[in-house]
């Protein structure tokens, strides 16, 4: 499971509603569920998201034996379901994440 902030313009999206959108667009398949998102494509066996207060839950289950191409295309719809529903580059959250990490630990 992992949480990410979500850039306040970017908060409207987080009901689950939108969050389906959000999902259908990047994975071309998402059903809503009681607090939030479930999806599947490629490697993602399960996706669901949901909102916490200001920042999105994500937990994934993932299937290691697929062919790279797969594993590829994957990995580029996660992030661009991500970075829609977050506002946040890959490069965005990374950095977040590396700054949360580094002030938890101080």
């Amino acid at each position: 499971m992992a949480l990410y902030p979500v850039k306040p313009a970017n908060r409207s999206r987080l009901d689950p509603e939108s969050l389906e959108a959000v999902a259908r667009e990047a994975f071309g398949n998402a059903e809503r569920s009681e607090q939030g998102v479930r999806a599947r494509f490629g490697a993602l066996r399960n996706l669901s998201a949901r909102a916490i207060a200001k920042q999105l839950e994500v937990e994934v289950d993932m299937d290691p034996k697929v062919d790279a191409a797969v594993a590829a295309e994957t990995v580029r719809r996660y992030n661009r379901f991500l970075e829609s529903a977050t506002g946040y580059t890959s490069k965005e959250r990374a950095k977040r994440m590396r700054k949360s990490v580094a002030g938890a630990e101080d």
